[in-house]
């Protein structure tokens, strides 16, 4: 019998080679912990403590401990889940505004709204969705409305009455490609069909008239314009004469406000309870703020080509920027902070759930344009 056990270690002992030569560079992190547990249980068999006194050995367990401490949520790969969400997102809106009469109309839309994008809100809207319990079927046609709602926003903040921005998503600005006359009309022809497209959702009446309201409201002088308003009548004024209250509030609105409804809509579709719509409102609070200080950092610190949009135009502009009131690195501090408060709302839901929603907040948090 302790021949037996011999041979057996020994065998264990060739096989560890191919283990730790060819598959230790492809394990996922779970497996990897699993293969950890298992190499630290109590082998007493001389020939398993051979095995175990091997440098290489000894370098992986090293290496698997520490990541099995200091993973958080490794296990979920952001980077396909955002591809695949995006990708189906991008199909329906190809749908959704197909190239009819009128042409030139249409052409802009499309131009604006196919041109690219990180699609931030939709993938929010989808990922609140399945938070609650929801399928994404479901609020695929309200992740579209919230997009076209976004795509119009940008058309007009680049026009030359507002932002007189020459470069967005790293081409040329809507209305440099079709006219200043035609961008106001796509972006108005966004605005009607956001709604029109939102009450394709097959969901309740109440449902419905809850969602039309959440987003009409973010985009209204509760929301959005309110907030574009105080950007622009913030300009060039002294900092002393302004702070911090000022800018959050133009940022909770301008920003802030559709990210909230995004997340608030996609819990409505997908059937949340009170208390569950609340806390994915309140989280999406904080990533909506956490957005635009991350954006205010990028504008002062990145170039236009890595942001595919005019770096500086905030400084140029005289606009308040976080940064400006509370400096650089107060501002990366703050990030953080909002980071962890977003978090601690999803404390609650299913974890596996909740996943895309974490890794989508320290995905605004360290993006790079």
């Amino acid at each position: 019998m302790e021949a037996q056990t011999t041979i057996l270690y020994l065998l264990l002992f060739l096989s560890l080679n191919f283990v730790f030569q060819t598959l230790k560079q492809r394990l996922s992190p779970a497996n990897t912990r699993r293969l950890t547990r298992f190499l630290h249980l109590p082998f007493k068999h001389p020939a398993a403590a051979a095995v175990f006194a091997r440098q290489d050995v000894h370098e992986f367990l090293d290496t698997s401990t520490q990541v099995e401490n200091n993973e958080d949520d490794s296990e979920f790969d952001f980077k396909p889940y955002m591809k695949t969400k995006a990708e189906s997102i991008n199909r329906a809106l190809d749908k959704a505004i197909p190239l009819v009469e009128p042409l030139n109309i249409h052409k802009a839309m499309r131009y604006a709204i196919l041109a690219g994008g990180k699609r931030v809100r939709p993938i929010l809207c989808l990922a609140a969705c399945e938070l609650v319990g929801g399928e994404e079927r479901s609020a695929v046609p309200a992740a579209c409305a919230v997009e076209m709602i976004h795509t119009m926003s940008l058309i007009k903040d680049d026009l030359p009455c507002m932002d007189n921005d020459d470069l967005r998503r790293g081409k040329p600005t809507t209305h440099k490609v079709f006219g200043e006359s035609v961008a106001i009309l796509s972006g108005g022809a966004l605005l009607a069909l956001a709604f029109e497209h939102l009450t394709e959702a097959d969901v309740s009446p109440e449902r419905m008239v809850r969602a039309v309201k959440e987003l009409a409201k973010s985009i209204g002088t509760k929301g959005l314009v309110a907030g574009q308003a105080m950007d622009l009548s913030s300009e060039g004024l002294d900092q002393n004469d302004v702070g911090l209250k000022e800018l959050e509030f133009i940022h909770v609105h301008k920003t802030g406000s559709l990210l909230e409804a995004s997340a608030v809509i996609g819990a409505v579709i997908g059937g949340g309870s009170e208390e569950e719509v609340e806390k994915v409102r309140r989280f999406a609070r904080c990533i909506g703020l956490l957005f635009q200080v991350v954006d205010d950092i990028l504008d002062g610190t990145k170039s236009s080509e890595e942001l595919g949009k005019t770096a500086g135009k905030d400084q140029v502009a005289g606009k308040l920027t976080y940064p400006k009131v509370l400096g650089l690195e107060e501002s990366k501090e703050f990030v953080k902070r909002l980071k962890k408060e977003a978090r601690e709302h999803l404390k609650g839901f299913d974890s596996d759930k909740a996943k895309p929603l974490v890794a989508l907040a320290d995905f605004i948090a360290n993006r790079n344009n």
